[in-house]
């Protein structure tokens, strides 16, 4: 190995070593052993500019395997990206750059947030799969515009994860030979040996997912880590390029046993490795200057990549001025259309099932979005989210923007996250509501990263009917509401449901579901853009109300229909359409009062969920008709009136409230 490549890579050591050390927290077993691989990715086998993290056809690099985050950060500082000694001193305090986990928005060059195990595999696949399809719709026999790889390090429990598995089972299928996979195979965990419940042939399992794989014997020897990753390069599949490594390298108590991984080693075992490994230098946090000059080297290598890009894409522009303006148009948030304004986006179609409605403002989403691109965990002909006038993604056909992701829920949206953080398309998947808690850790990451993720989720409620209890959410909503940053929108027509979809491709640092229905709703008089703020007033009284009724989705027709009961009863009523309590919250104080006024204390809400969350509106003395257990197996229409839905329970409890 060339000199000074030792140098560098023990200089990454050290300062992830030292970095864990003075935060007492931190995990210095994989930085000591994965290092050498770390090193010579970044220095030799990527594509990237530290002077310009977001340069659009720069190579990704995804750590998977999250906990190892001191090891990035000294990357990061190294090669230029603007993370200082400093930040390397406060690892894993208050307010730092470098928090426990790598997150995105928040450190310079950090491409995903990662730590919850095997996500950041999934994540590379969307990315992947983001760039395969970029590259079929922009680059032309002369010009390559989108040309890059997408790179993952993972270690034995990143392979653990299910969701590892989904994803590497479809990267396969598709065929994403852009994608490479390094594999931190040094056969320890938290507990242990992975002997212990982990003994699998890991290649094997790789190969018949339709990958090429590689294996490097010694994960010390940078050259043929190189030459390992630049034939995983040139493979027309995705690859895992397996490389055996020891945790903890170098300190000579802790090297291959599982207290490397996940506590400091300890000043006196810093100081033996540092014998170890031939480190010299007494002072903490050092890079020597001869690293620092071959690293700026690298950085103007960088640098020179991005100019000869910047050039080719002034070429390209001017001999496809049409294909360079819609790269442009696809690499912004902003929408091409005025649909806020657009009569025929907020028509509304009838007496239809959300879904059904969802599929049709879907349509005219489709048309004025061009970069939408998604699909469903093989539920599209039930949960209605193909776009019908485009063709499916395939190794075949990498143009096509809808996408078979399979019977994969947790892989779709951890894989929908990546190809949100890549950038250039606009992502959204799909699933029945209940599915929700195998797709929770994906939504709740895209959450925390405030990505503009497009959840379709059907079948909403007991109105699934025979299916039974396994199909039927009960406590979901209470679920997606809990999450900050997050917008749970469930509407009752297709108007509202065009809000929703409006609300989703509009808010750009926030995930949004769509909770949509299996059974048909009618259209009501007055529903609309109103429902953009979360929650509104469909049909009120003269003078103050005696009574608020509230309800969302397919209950908003029972407090609708009540209204004009109560009325008769000499009850005045205001029925209000809630789709969204977390927009609901974003509104201004004076119009919440206006939509619920405090003084009127007698309030029914309706939805056929848990009621955990609705005595925040309807208060300790309201009514709130819900689902106080699982649902059941039968017709819907037998299953709403069987568990109070209906208009006679709603006019009853809204009586009996008035006149207490």
């Amino acid at each position: 190995m060339n000199p000074m490549d030792q140098l560098a890579i023990n200089t990454l050591r050290f300062l992830s070593a030292e970095a864990i050390q003075k935060a007492n927290s931190g995990h210095p077993g994989l930085p000591l052993g994965a290092a050498p691989m770390a090193y010579t990715l970044w220095a030799k086998g990527m594509k990237m500019n530290p002077k310009n993290p977001a340069w659009d056809d720069r190579d990704r690099f995804v750590l998977s395997a999250g906990h190892g985050s001191a090891l990035l950060y000294s990357l990061l500082h190294l090669f230029g990206f603007g993370l200082t000694i400093e930040d390397l001193k406060n690892f894993r305090q208050r307010n730092s750059l470098t928090p426990g986990h790598p997150e995105y928005k928040h450190t310079l060059g950090v491409e995903t947030t990662t730590g919850p195990l095997g996500q950041g595999i999934a994540n590379a696949v969307g990315m992947a799969l983001a760039e395969s399809h970029l590259a079929a719709k922009f680059n032309t026999p002369e010009f390559k515009v989108v040309d890059h790889y997408t790179f993952a390090l993972c270690g034995d429990g990143c392979l653990q994860e299910g969701v590892a598995s989904e994803a590497a089972s479809l990267a396969g299928t598709m065929g994403l030979s852009k994608l490479v996979l390094l594999y931190d195979c040094n056969k320890i965990t938290i507990e242990g040996s992975t002997d212990v419940a982990f003994t699998e042939d890991v290649k094997a399992r790789f190969i018949a997912y339709g990958w090429d794989v590689f294996e490097v014997v010694d994960g010390n020897d940078a050259d043929t880590i190189l030459a390992t990753i630049e034939k995983a390069k040139a493979t027309d599949k995705p690859a895992l390029v397996k490389v055996n490594t020891q945790i903890g390298y170098g300190a000579p108590n802790k090297q291959g046993k599982a207290s490397a991984h996940g506590e400091p080693l300890g000043a006196d075992e810093i100081g033996l490795a540092k014998g170890n490994l031939s480190w010299t230098y007494a002072e903490e946090f050092f890079v020597p200057e001869e690293v620092k000059a071959h690293m700026a080297e690298i950085i103007a290598n960088g640098e020179k990549a991005e100019a000869a890009w910047n050039e080719m894409f002034k070429a390209y522009g001017e001999k496809n001025p049409e294909l360079a303006k819609e790269y442009a148009a696809w690499h912004t948030d902003e929408l091409a259309v005025d649909l806020l304004n657009d009569e025929d986006f907020w028509k509304n179609e009838g007496d239809i099932a959300t879904r059904a409605a969802s599929e049709k403002v879907l349509q005219k989403v489709a048309k004025a979005v061009p970069n939408l691109f998604g699909g469903s965990a093989d539920l599209a002909p039930s949960n209605k989210s193909v776009m019908k006038d485009r063709e499916y993604y395939s190794k075949e056909n990498p143009t096509g923007s809808n996408v078979h992701f399979g019977i994969r829920e947790f892989a779709m949206t951890a894989m929908a996250n990546g190809i949100a953080v890549h950038g250039g398309l606009r992502p959204y998947v799909a699933g029945f509501f209940v599915f929700a808690d195998y797709m929770k850790a994906g939504l709740r990451m895209e959450s925390l990263m405030g990505l503009p993720v497009i959840s379709i989720m059907t079948h909403d409620s007991i109105g699934v009917g025979e299916d039974g209890p396994t199909h039927q959410p009960i406590e979901h909503l209470a679920m997606l509401r809990s999450m900050p940053n997050y917008i749970a929108f469930r509407p009752c027509d297709t108007r509202e449901t065009a809000a929703g979809w409006y609300t989703a491709l509009t808010k750009t640092n926030t995930p949004t579901a769509l909770i949509l229905s299996r059974q048909n709703l009618p259209a009501l008089e007055g529903t609309g853009k109103d429902a953009l703020k979360g929650a509104y007033i469909l049909k009120d009284c003269v003078g103050t109300p005696d009574v608020l009724l509230m309800a969302s989705g397919s209950e908003v027709e029972l407090i609708y229909k009540a209204y004009d009961v109560l009325a008769e009863k000499g009850v005045k009523a205001r029925v209000i359409s809630m789709p969204s309590w977390d927009l609901f919250e974003e509104q201004s104080a004076e119009y919440k009062e206006s939509v619920m006024p405090k003084a009127v204390r007698t309030r029914v809400a309706v939805e056929a969920a848990a009621d955990f969350g609705w005595h925040k509106y309807v208060g300790l003395d309201g009514a709130v008709i819900a689902m106080e257990g699982f649902g059941a197996s039968a017709p819907a229409g037998l299953l709403f009136k069987d568990f109070g839905f209906t208009v006679e329970n709603v006019v009853e409890k809204a009586f009996t409230l008035v006149n207490k």
